[in-house]
């Protein structure tokens, strides 16, 4: 059901990739809700994935972009805003890239090359969005930025290594930088902890099938899909959560707040018997 909570609003939505990604999500719960927008992804994610066709449905322009780029995104704000009339209402952040989880590098052996990429693509690009929208005035007076992030920014999970740090790195960049955007420009910024998603990056990382149903068995409500997710990225975009800024929030059906669950004891209880 759609409630026009972004009718009139302009946005730029990055990390689409395909129909399972939470990006792809939010782009489509966006045009639903009202909104204009522009498309962006790295030119070899744009190869690899189906983004003309989500363009077409949302009647949206696909911008290129290396978010680690000033010069890329410095094109891409301005491209955004002739195509869109004006300064963004809403930027998604929806970046995040490992070499050393794809290639299997332990985390006591890993490559500090890819590591530093990492950090570089997945948190630093970041503050690279909002340092050259700020610069530019690229966001409207009392917009919202908002990046996706995990758990394991704050909890030891073994098989997500380096990009734990990115995560981290990248919520603390929304703390900081929320506070400045929001005294110079009234500009919120949050992070949104989701729950394991079965999205293609996702499901690239090792063991995410044992982790996804322990997650979906810790949670009462269970885990949030990425259509959940769509819908709570979208009221942070519109104008009910106004005073919502430098926060990390958890949208994984409870799994943060969560010791023990009944059904993992019950399961821990049945192995020992």
């Amino acid at each position: 059901m759609a409630y026009q909570l972004l009718k009139g609003k302009k946005g730029i939505i990055s990390g689409a990739l395909d129909e399972n990604s939470i990006a792809w999500k939010i782009a489509q719960r966006a045009h639903e809700e009202g909104a204009t927008f522009t498309l962006t992804n790295a030119p070899i994610a744009m190869r690899m994935g189906e983004i003309n066709k989500l363009a077409e449905a949302c009647g949206a322009k696909i911008i290129g972009a290396d978010a680690t780029s000033i010069e890329d995104l410095e094109n891409l704000y301005d491209e955004s805003m002739e195509f869109l009339g004006g300064p963004v209402d809403f930027v998604l952040h929806s970046i995040g890239m490992s070499t050393n989880i794809r290639k299997g590098r332990e985390y006591g052996d890993l490559n500090y090359d890819w590591f530093m990429k990492s950090l570089d693509v997945s948190a630093l690009s970041f503050h690279k969005m909002m340092q050259v929208a700020q610069k530019k005035d690229a966001i409207a007076q009392g917009g919202s930025v908002v990046a996706l992030s995990y758990i394991a920014a704050q909890r030891s999970f073994p098989d997500y290594t380096d990009m734990a740090q990115a995560k981290a790195m990248l919520e603390s960049i929304a703390r900081s930088y929320g506070y400045h955007y929001g005294k110079a420009k009234g500009v919120r910024v949050n992070t949104v902890s989701q729950s394991p998603t079965k999205t293609t990056a996702g499901t690239g990382i090792s063991g995410f099938n044992a982790f996804y149903e322990y997650a979906n068995s810790m949670s009462p409500l269970g885990n949030a899909t990425a259509d959940d997710c769509a819908d709570y990225v979208i009221s942070l975009f519109s104008d009910l959560t106004r005073k919502v800024t430098m926060q990390n929030l958890f949208h994984d059906g409870g799994f943060s707040s969560v010791g023990i669950s009944a059904d993992i004891v019950e399961l821990m209880e049945s192995k020992n018997a």
